[in-house]
């Protein structure tokens, strides 16, 4: 199941990355987010961990589009399930 998970929010963070409405640290964050995922040489609860700090974190920024905050709100749902 976790790879399922992990999947359905790579496909999500790389919406954010694609979408230009999203601010760019924003993007830039959803990129890391995606990439530390994806790193197979680190452990996944640490990997998840490291990942739901940094959104958690974003998804309290001012500038982000209530779009964008409720797709992080639902990536950090998905991985908070792991």
């Amino acid at each position: 199941m976790s790879n399922q998970t992990i999947d359905e929010v790579s496909e999500i963070l790389e919406y954010i990355m694609e979408n230009n409405t999203v601010p760019r640290n924003i993007r830039e964050a959803a990129q890391e987010s995606n990439n530390l995922l994806k790193d197979e040489s680190q452990d996944q609860s640490v990997k998840v961990s490291t990942v739901l700090t940094k959104l958690d974190e974003i998804s309290n920024d001012p500038n982000i589009p209530v779009h964008a905050r409720t797709l992080i709100w639902e990536v950090l749902s998905k991985l908070e399930s792991i």
